[in-house]
């Protein structure tokens, strides 16, 4: 009795001996070997793996960076303080990038749009891209409220109010995951400190914009005739102001008749 316990006791100790070895052999022959950057860079990156970088994960992104294959300031979470010092780690200098924040080019909350006809389904944009018009707003270009960008966003940064989607630029991280997830594409990526921006996304002429939504855009360029730095035009019915040319003089917003420019 003795006997075969003893005896049982050493079989199975000799054959966690014999894995042990194997495993060791078969770790060290098939190891990876990871370049000390990628860890470092690992380090200093936000690590929500939101994929705003264009890569699965933050791991993916420091991967991509020691290959060559991602900018050193690739994360926008972090912004320039994180790509210094992801430029510290790969010996290059780093030029301060521009912050920017999501921004909803739309203002048809429900007090100011016009609906069709009364929605009842499924609570999702992207379901109800596929549904007459787009949705219930007689704008085919508006904001549907229905929240798949909320849903989408992993800072909490955006939220419905009265039937359109906010984002607060404060929590905003310009991960452009809200960008990606609109099917109407009302949401663009803007320099943080842009002082004058459109909020409206409408191609349609001034007559039919009206009698959509009260707010809307209706192409009449008094905003481009009174720029005198050529910094807004208005191209199909909408009109675009370029951040880059645009010295927030604010005459645009003074002249705009439905005060649309914000």
């Amino acid at each position: 009795m003795v006997l075969g316990i003893v005896l049982a006791t050493v079989i199975v100790g000799a054959t966690g001996c014999l894995l042990g070895f194997f495993l060791r052999i078969s770790a060290e022959k098939f190891k990876v070997e990871v370049d000390e950057r990628e860890t470092a860079i690992l380090d200093v990156l936000p690590g929500n793996n939101c994929g705003g970088c264009g890569y699965a994960g933050c791991s993916g992104l420091a991967a991509a960076i020691v290959k060559g294959e991602a900018p050193v300031n690739g994360c926008p979470v972090g912004g320039n303080p994180v790509a210094a010092l992801v430029g510290e780690i790969m010996g290059e200098t780093v030029e301060e990038g521009v912050k920017k924040v999501a921004f909803v080019k739309c203002a048809g909350t429900c007090e100011v749009a016009a609906n069709d006809y009364n929605y009842t389904g499924v609570e999702d944009c992207n379901s109800m891209f596929l549904v007459p018009g787009g949705g219930p707003k007689s704008c085919n270009y508006g904001c549907m409220g229905y929240g798949s960008c909320v849903e989408a966003c992993p800072f909490d940064a955006i939220h419905i109010v009265d039937g359109v989607a906010k984002v607060d630029p404060m929590a905003c991280k310009a991960c452009g995951k809200c960008v990606d997830t609109c099917p109407k594409k009302l949401i663009e990526l803007i320099p943080y400190d842009a002082s004058h921006i459109v909020q409206c996304s409408s191609k349609d002429k001034g007559k039919d914009v009206m009698s959509a939504c009260k707010v809307g855009c209706i192409g009449c360029k008094l905003c481009e005739k009174n720029c005198e730095f050529d910094a807004v035009h208005v191209v199909d019915n909408i009109a675009y102001i370029d951040q880059d040319k645009c010295t927030g003089c604010g005459v645009c917003a003074e002249k705009c008749p439905k005060k649309i420019i914000k």
